[in-house]
């Protein structure tokens, strides 16, 4: 058997994070798997050391309006299969997945959408949440063991929080949103950081404004979940509040297959 490191971080730009030592911080953490969420670019736009980084191939999703949204991910291990287009048409069109298939596990890299700036959005976020659960349980059901990662965008119970009761009607923390992820473990999914930490205090995005990160007022929004078929598989699940360059921080898994 083998342990893979694999990493998730919402870098709020690529671009950007490029250039607060993004390439320092990947060759020092040597993740044999990496998501990365809200690149914000397009393929043409690209930069060439990304293109050549390491001994890593990469994947890409790009959203269709400009400087929005996309995921990537770089891998060392050539996968059986990986897809970006989906036949859930809310799954599309915003290059929020990537799905990469290994012969011992099936990995999701989603940035999962935020549904605070209106009604409309928050409704898109809730579909997007239900289809996406449809498509894993789909994969289940042909023999098919998960790890989805990414930023899902909802902090789950108060504990994932600094302060729960002042956001229980912000979108990232109302009921309807906690209530899928709620669903989406009864549907046989582990979230792998309480299988090692139950502790409060621990988040993965803090707000650019007040010093909220220096006080640690932060969010968990950023998960590695499991099919509950690899639950004896993980050795590890963590999360990296000191790499900076991003209003998150990366996450990471250790999985011996």
């Amino acid at each position: 058997m083998k342990t893979r490191t694999i990493l998730s971080w919402n870098v709020n730009g690529l671009r950007a994070v490029l250039k607060k030592g993004f390439l320092d911080q990947l060759g020092q953490l040597k993740p044999d798997i990496l998501g990365i969420q809200e690149t914000k670019l397009q393929e043409e736009q690209l930069p060439e050391e990304v293109k050549k980084l390491f001994d890593y191939k990469s994947a890409w999703s790009y959203a269709e309006k400009k400087g929005y949204s996309g995921t990537g991910v770089f891998y060392k291990e050539e996968p059986v299969e990986i897809r970006t287009v989906f036949d859930e048409d809310v799954l599309n069109h915003e290059g929020r997945v990537i799905e990469i298939k290994y012969p011992e596990f099936t990995l999701f890299n989603i940035y999962f959408p935020n549904g605070q700036m209106n009604e409309e959005r928050l409704k898109f976020k809730l579909d997007f949440y239900d289809r996406i659960l449809e498509h894993f349980n789909s994969l289940r059901n042909k023999g098919e063991k998960l790890i989805i990662t990414g930023d899902i965008n909802t902090a789950h119970t108060e504990i994932d929080l600094a302060n729960p009761k002042s956001n229980e009607d912000r979108s990232g923390f109302l009921p309807i949103e906690r209530e899928w992820i709620d669903k989406f473990i009864s549907n046989g999914y582990i979230d792998t950081f309480r299988m090692f930490n139950k502790e409060p205090d621990n988040y993965t995005w803090w707000t650019y404004r007040m010093g909220a990160r220096a006080r640690n007022i932060g969010w968990r929004i950023d998960y590695f979940f499991i099919s509950e078929d690899l639950k004896d598989n993980i050795v590890d699940s963590y999360i990296l509040p000191g790499v900076m360059g991003s209003d998150h921080c990366p996450i990471g898994l250790k999985i011996k297959i």
